[in-house]
């Protein structure tokens, strides 16, 4: 970033005025920002309530992200049960049935969140693309050859895509930064959890649902959870929220809007979309796509994201402590669950301390540790340990989630920006994952030796990108210092977050 926008930003950060020393009790009254809330106690009561509902509403993104990788990743469980003899997969192209699905999902996000925020209402956005995606995840239950598989892969990608970046852009636009990192942590559980939940959900229909109806057991798994997902997009379009500015008054008083846009308001130093939004529709595309910071921050993220690659192949990698399919997916669980937990416990400490890179880069250390375990030894139980407590090598899982928060912290404003910078860098970051879906071939199995080596390179390289942008955020926020003192603005304005 140059001094100029430096100094731009610097501008609109600070809220504090400059008042004369002599400035009278009576002006501090009059003053007082919280007065048409009732005062400062009364503002805090209302701001309780205020998150208590939100909480509640927003609660739902965890259910529909658990379903949102649970039919992402159901081929994983399917390919135990003859998913790959059924279709006549040969080579290499069961990893290319994996990767596809990252194409559509890495064309369609950045178009998907810009469309989100022109049309402002989420509420009915994210439920209609729940309802396509269950609906292919039903249809690859009827396919009976690659290509079919190919084609239905592809476009669950393409409509996927709209969710996670479009419910990062959502609760960014109701949560103060450092109530985004809890929030984000909660919403990127349901990620981990769905690692532990579809493995036992694909356990219970392989298990039981074989010869049904004179269909396999890996079929029935796309037809349940394909409905599942209908079905709980249906519901959701009655209970996500929409942005502040366009959401259903039915369940926010007016009183309550107009603090939901306040808070927003007063954490950036500046106002959304009235101060902010100065360009036409592509501004913050052409915005977010000629800031250096957002390409650094997605090719840190796609190293991270390769270093996950495993997830996908876990079933697999599991298997290769030797039980039979049952076994092998309820070991899946355990782990993730626990992940869950860690990651939720990282994230909160994270935004009470308002500190981002040690809490990604511890958490990026210890799946390192996990990775050279499972290099060193073949023994089943140092494996599982490695492979599944995800205090190791899943507990990479809570950095990762870290990481997300810190891109939302470090692009505020405008919104059309902060869209567009949310979804780019989580689409080019999806590139990992179709990289990952080479770097697991059955060649190199059973250790995988190499595959773990490349997932602690890249680990690696991830954790020196993130330290190299703590360290320019930081000569930006000393900049900030610099140009608040030769102003005399006595209250400190934005920060970027380390």
């Amino acid at each position: 970033m140059t001094s100029s926008r430096s100094s731009s930003v610097s501008e609109k950060a600070p809220r504090a005025d400059v008042r004369p020393a002599a400035a009278g009790r009576g002006d501090v009254e009059r003053d007082d920002p919280d007065a048409e809330f009732g005062g400062h106690e009364a503002r805090k009561k209302l701001e309780r309530r205020l998150l208590r509902k939100l909480d509640l509403r927003m609660s739902i993104l965890v259910v529909i992200y658990i379903l949102n990788y649970v039919d992402r990743n159901n081929a994983g469980a399917a390919r135990l049960r003859g998913f790959e003899a059924d279709l006549h997969l040969q080579g290499q192209q069961f990893a290319t049935l994996l990767s596809i699905l990252y194409v559509g999902y890495i064309i369609m996000q950045i178009p998907s969140n810009m469309l989100l925020n022109y049309i402002g209402k989420p509420s009915l956005y994210l439920p209609a693309c729940m309802m396509v995606w269950g609906t292919l995840s039903i249809l690859t239950g009827i396919t009976n050859n690659f290509v079919g598989a190919l084609l239905t892969r592809f476009f669950l990608g393409f409509i996927e895509a709209a969710f996670f970046p479009g419910a990062l852009f959502l609760i960014s636009k109701w949560y103060k930064r450092s109530e985004l990192g809890t929030r984000t942590a909660l919403l990127y559980c349901g990620n981990i959890i769905s690692n532990a939940f579809g493995a036992l959900i694909a356990s219970g229909i392989l298990d039981r649902m074989g010869g049904k109806l004179g269909r396999a057991a890996w079929r029935w798994l796309f037809y349940i959870e394909g409905a599942l997902t209908v079905f709980v997009a249906l519901c959701a379009a009655f209970v996500l929220p929409d942005f502040p500015a366009t959401t259903r008054q039915w369940w926010l008083s007016d009183t309550e809007r107009r603090l939901a846009m306040r808070r927003m308001e007063e954490d950036a130093g500046v106002g959304d979309e009235a101060e902010t939004e100065l360009g036409g529709r592509a501004s913050g595309l052409w915005m977010a796509v000629k800031d250096w910071r957002v390409w650094w921050m997605a090719f840190a993220m796609t190293s991270q994201v390769t270093a996950l690659s495993f997830n996908a192949y876990f079933p697999t990698l599991s298997a290769t402590m030797g039980f039979d399919p049952t076994v092998t997916l309820l070991l899946c669980a355990p782990p993730f669950v626990f992940t869950a937990v860690m990651a939720f416990v990282i994230s909160r400490h994270s935004d009470k301390c308002g500190e981002r890179f040690w809490h990604i880069s511890g958490p990026f250390i210890g799946g390192i540790l996990g990775f050279v375990i499972a290099i060193c030894t073949m023994n089943t139980a140092a494996r599982y340990v490695s492979l599944n407590n995800r205090f190791l090598m899943a507990n990479s899982y809570s950095g990762f989630v870290v990481m997300y928060t810190w891109v939302s912290n470090s692009f505020p404003r405008p919104p059309s920006k902060r869209a567009v910078a949310v979804a780019l860098v989580n689409a080019f970051s999806q590139l990992g994952n179709v990289a990952g879906s080479y770097v697991w071939p059955s060649a190199w199995g059973p250790t995988y030796r190499n595959s773990y080596a490349i997932c602690i390179a890249t680990a690696g390289w991830a954790i020196v990108m993130c330290y190299v942008f703590r360290l320019h955020l930081a000569r930006l926020n000393r900049r900030l210092d610099a140009e608040e003192a030769e102003k005399g603005v006595r209250e400190k304005g934005f920060r970027y977050l380390l």
